[in-house]
């Protein structure tokens, strides 16, 4: 086990994070782990783009209030290890990878927390594993029933665009356009998806709506002035760094293996996730944008009986953790020392 001790400074907030990194073999592949603090696990499960350095305060909140913050790069991203084959990044493959890692740490349960992929993650760990996963915490992505027809034959498509799941899941093509440059591709995707973007409606640029077919989805994002009010140059530039490492063909197979995905969930369906729950959610999150969502949000207590709050932040976009901190913490803190 290889553990170096980094230090991010945040100017903004003048507040030092020190958390230790570490690399745990798991499930035939490395992950790339921060951790910080002692106490009842809490497991953070990142999106996409995103890495674990995403979790950079809740790591920092949930030492602080007497739990251990695990925070893995899950695999296709960060440091962790980036399988070719697009097959190895179903659900159940990083369920397999967080079981595998939560043995590696001697840990029996744990919470699972997690933002956009990492909360799809998070909802099915507690669904399938509730005997290790003693409660859950989602941002931004409600439990959902299982769709009643593929997702690729449910999604919006015509001759002129369609959905931005669709352009992800073309072989090599979201790749070419994303790693032309890296700082240009997520300072678009973090400004647009977050509350700096104000208001979700038809005339906001969304990086997670419609692809026109003749151009790539950051054709159609107007450049930012600047980067977002919740991140520097300095913890911009280390979301860089990542992905010109790793580059993003990990993270698009999380959306190839949107139709498989679906068709292993047929073994599970009907059951319900029996856990405490929290779920939290930015005023304009983009996924508030998707016809029907609140409808789904509302109904989620059919899914989740022990759903035990479910709250809207204001003002706070997609990346949620990174753009209201201490509203997150406060309240994940308190469902903590709840249950």
């Amino acid at each position: 086990m290889l553990r170096f001790n980094p230090t991010w400074r945040n100017r903004r907030r003048a507040i030092v994070y020190e958390f230790s990194q570490f690399f745990i073999e798991t499930n035939g592949i490395r992950l790339n782990v921060a951790a910080q603090g002692a106490g009842p696990l809490v497991l953070l499960l990142h999106g996409f783009p995103e890495t674990s350095y995403a979790w950079r305060y809740q790591l920092a909140a949930l030492s602080n209030a007497g739990f251990r913050a695990v925070a893995p790069d899950l695999r296709g991203f960060g440091r962790s290890d980036c399988p070719i084959e697009s097959g190895r990044y179903t659900t159940l493959d990083i369920l397999g990878d967080l079981i595998g890692l939560m043995d590696a740490l001697e840990e029996r349960s744990a919470v699972v927390m997690g933002n956009d992929w990492g909360a799809a993650i998070a909802w099915q760990a507690a669904l399938l594993r509730p005997d290790r996963f003693r409660a859950v915490v989602a941002l931004g992505v409600p439990m959902m029933d299982r769709a009643p027809v593929l997702p690729s034959r449910l999604f919006p498509m015509t001759e002129q665009a369609w959905l931005y799941t669709h352009y992800f899941s073309q072989p090599g093509q979201a790749e070419r356009e994303f790693e032309r440059d890296v700082g240009a591709t997520l300072r678009k995707l973090y400004f647009w998806a977050s509350g700096d973007a104000g208001q979700r409606d038809q005339k906001t640029p969304n990086p997670f709506g419609m692809v026109p077919r003749q151009a790539g989805l950051l054709d159609v994002l107007p450049e930012p002035v600047s980067l977002p009010s919740w991140l520097d140059e300095a913890q911009f530039d280390i979301f860089v760094s990542a992905f010109e490492t790793s580059g993003f063909h990990g993270g698009l197979n999380y959306y190839r293996q949107l139709d498989r995905n679906w068709e292993l969930q047929a073994a599970f369906n009907g059951l319900l996730v029996q856990t405490p729950a929290l779920y939290l959610v930015g005023e304009h999150d983009t996924g508030l944008a998707i016809p029907g969502m609140h409808e789904i949000i509302g109904a989620m207590p059919r899914l989740v009986p022990n759903l035990r709050d479910s709250q809207v932040i204001e003002r706070a976009g997609h990346w949620l953790q990174q753009e209201a901190p201490d509203r997150v913490n406060a309240a994940v803190i308190e469902f903590l020392r709840g249950l």
